[in-house]
């Protein structure tokens, strides 16, 4: 099974170009970010540089240009003093992980009565397949930042690396063919802002985003994302900006678990809804000997039948069999031919069932296309394969292990650095999920498929509650979510936030609880007092009675709550919680839990999650550093670091990357603040080549963060 890279991607500008002649020089489509009025500049572009079109202009979700020309051209632009960048911005790439050893499923329509029928759904993504059977009735329009047409079409092989990232994405959210989406009368808007390889820039994701809210959607899908934990990052300002003009945001958390801080921009945004991936529940088959106390996980391939065997049967090797197989499990070596041959010669040959070794290390995920093969076909390792085949007509047992719902490993965590907010908002499915892509059929891992599993629930609930707007609809789904468990435990708010999405029960809910997250920041202080307003909406026709549970008792926490309150019916009601917090008798670093708030007349417990920092936390002090030559130059270097705290310095030394000898130091920053810290440096006194960069963060308090990153200079 291929595997699909679905985060933040690195971008560079692509050529678009009109070739009348094989002398004539390329143009260049790039879109620049710049200060003050978009008009004005506009004008003054068309003005003084004519050999430049002006082909767009962005200032809705932020102020830019996209500017046609030949590169001596563009190069001239870049000494006007209104334009803020023609950005070497931080990397985003789709967000997929490849295959757990889980089955494969299908993302399942909620029994909901709605289908998502009128509702505009926009995938910012890598584009889409809008040939693909499952897709074509559901895709309305489109729009390629890359190549800057109205042709939205995954990247094929003649173009660079190929994608599918978004042909999955929108099949989750709207597929309605072969496979069905959890929205399948959803419509379809696809952006194109991640090319070749799934990579892209801020500023392609910026103007994608412009696109859609002009194109008057109701939700944008963004299952990609960065290294950049901090909530004022370019892109998660301006999903806040869509977001306050009445679209619903939904972003995936991050592939880059199981640590904390791993949750990267634009998942940071306060307004948007991040969604972390939970793991389906399954029944997991083994082939499992006694004797010897051997288990072997097998891999049922995408498209053959379930394993259901009952009771052991003798693993043959087919090669050394004689003509018959018959009711024998046929082993295969991976080789020239495919899965399908290998399924349906043991088939014709009597075999009960077919196992596949791989030829190398590593796990086999395969797929056949089950034409008239109806017994179990799955994959195994090489080394699982030797086992097997040295102990032929082996008599084995398939036994079942039940592996219940909860986070994937994969899966980011928070806090958000800086403002220290729960991400992520709620969990939805995001393993082994199977969706269309270009000429078929794939399953993938991913907070990617985690996040238009929301999208599509958003599609159905706005159906359902054409009056509600975005904040109404994020806390229905915070409200009636599910929070996990790993015995016996429940798992902490910066791991789930509110718990894995019940879209049905979030479209009948009764109640909606506003500003569920109480969020204490850092506390600095000896003694600090914290207050919180949370808000009851009653949506039934009856009076609601609650009370809060006596949170367990924590070392240098006090909970001040109300004994109990009612809601009358249609009303929304706020209520004081009251916190204070004692941090000398507290360890340094994040607290968090739940308190939990129960309906008394149906015992209906909703759990509020809450977070906060004594004195200091372990985040990563500085994140995000790029390093790239300034566009249009040759001679000048930007540079730019994401700190998460005012830092004493932050400093760059270069040293040689295979002899280790110190090469010397490229930057130096005195006091960099909380946020972007950018610069340039020209490569008058720089030696070309490869080296091994030692990035040196120092915070006030002494603290020292030393990452080392690889960096060229040409």
């Amino acid at each position: 099974m291929k595997q699909l890279l679905c985060f933040l991607v690195f971008i560079s500008f692509l050529v678009t170009a009109e070739i009348t002649t094989a002398a004539e020089t390329e143009l260049e489509t790039v879109i620049i970010e710049v200060e003050g009025d978009v008009e004005q500049h506009q004008a003054y572009i068309e003005t003084y540089h004519p050999f430049i079109e002006v082909i767009a202009s962005y200032s809705t979700i932020f102020n830019g240009l996209a500017i046609e020309g030949k590169p001596e051209h563009l190069a001239k632009m870049e000494t006007a003093d209104f334009i803020k960048g023609m950005y070497q911005p931080q990397q985003y790439q789709a967000l997929s992980t490849g295959n757990l050893r889980e089955q494969f499923i299908q993302p399942s329509y909620p029994q909901t009565g709605y289908s998502g029928s009128g509702v505009k759904v926009a995938v910012i993504d890598t584009g889409i397949d809008y040939t693909h059977p499952d897709l074509k009735r559901n895709y309305i329009q489109g729009f390629d930042l890359f190549d800057f047409d109205e042709d939205p079409m995954e990247t094929v092989p003649e173009q660079g690396i190929p994608t599918n990232h978004g042909t999955h994405v929108s099949g989750i959210i709207a597929a309605n063919g072969k496979i069905k989406g959890i929205a399948p009368e959803a419509e379809i808007y696809a952006y194109r802002a991640l090319g070749p390889g799934g990579y892209g820039s801020t500023i392609h994701i910026l103007a994608a985003l412009e696109k859609a809210v002009l194109d008057d959607v109701d939700i944008i899908n963004l299952s990609l994302g960065n290294q950049v934990n901090g909530p004022d990052y370019p892109t998660s300002t301006a999903v806040n900006q869509a977001a306050e003009l009445g679209v619903s945001v939904v972003i995936a958390n991050g592939n880059s678990g199981p640590g904390s801080w791993t949750v990267g921009a634009p998942a940071t945004a306060a307004h948007a809804l991040s969604v972390g991936a939970a793991t389906a529940p399954a029944e997991i088959p083994f082939l499992y000997d006694s004797l010897e106390d051997m288990k072997i996980e097998i891999l049922t391939m995408q498209g053959a039948s379930d394993w259901n065997l009952k009771k052991d049967y003798p693993v043959i090797a087919a090669e050394q069999a004689q003509e018959s197989l018959q009711g024998k499990i046929a082993l295969y070596q991976r080789g020239e031919r495919t899965f399908q041959e290998l399924a349906l010669e043991a088939q014709e040959r009597g075999a009960i069932a077919v196992l596949i070794a791989n030829n190398e290390e590593g796990a086999l995920h395969g797929m056949i296309e089950n034409q008239g093969i109806v017994i179990p076909v799955a994959g195994i390792t090489q080394a699982e394969g030797e086992w097997l085949r040295n102990r032929n007509e082996h008599y084995i047992d398939t036994i079942y292990e039940k592996k219940p719902t909860t986070i994937a490993d994969f899966s980011s965590r928070g806090p958000v650095t800086v403002n220290w907010q729960i991400k992520p908002d709620i969990l939805a499915p995001g393993t082994s999920v199977l969706s269309t892509v270009p000429g078929g059929y794939e399953a993938f891992d991913g907070t990617s498929m985690a996040a238009p599993y929301v999208s599509g629930a958003i599609a159905l609930m706005k159906e359902a509650h054409p009056d509600w707007n975005v904040d109404k609809v994020f806390h229905a789904l915070k409200t009636t979510a599910a929070l996990l468990k790993e015995e016996p435990d429940i798992l902490a708010p910066s791991i789930q936030g509110h718990g894995l999405i019940r879209v049905k029960d979030a479209i009948e809910t009764p109640a909606i609880i506003y500003n569920a997250e109480l969020h204490g920041g850092r506390i600095s202080e000896r003694h600090q007092e914290k207050d919180f307003k949370v808000a009851i909406e009653n949506l039934t026709e009856t009076e609601q009675h609650y009370t809060f549970n006596i949170p367990k008792q924590k070392t240098g926490l006090h909970w001040k709550l109300p004994l109990s309150f009612t809601v009358k019916p249609g009303e929304k009601q706020e209520i004081a919680v009251e916190l204070a917090i004692n941090s000398t008798v507290m360890k340094e670093g994040v607290h968090e839990g739940y308190i939990e708030l129960v309906e008394k007349t149906t015992n209906e417990a909703y759990e509020l999650p809450y977070l906060f920092v004594n004195q200091e936390a372990d985040q990563p002090k500085a994140a995000g550093f790029e390093w790239s030559m300034k566009h249009f130059s040759n001679d000048t270097y930007t540079y730019q670091v994401y700190a998460t705290e005012d830092l004493k310095t932050f400093t760059v030394d270069l040293y040689d990357p295979d002899t280790l000898l110190y090469k010397g130091r490229l930057i130096t920053l005195d006091k960099p603040a909380t946020g972007m810290n950018e610069g340039e440096i020209t490569s008058e006194n720089l030696d070309p080549g490869i080296y091994t960069a030692v990035l040196t963060a120092i915070t006030e308090q002494g603290v020292i963060e030393k990452e080392e990153v690889t960096i060229a200079v040409e």
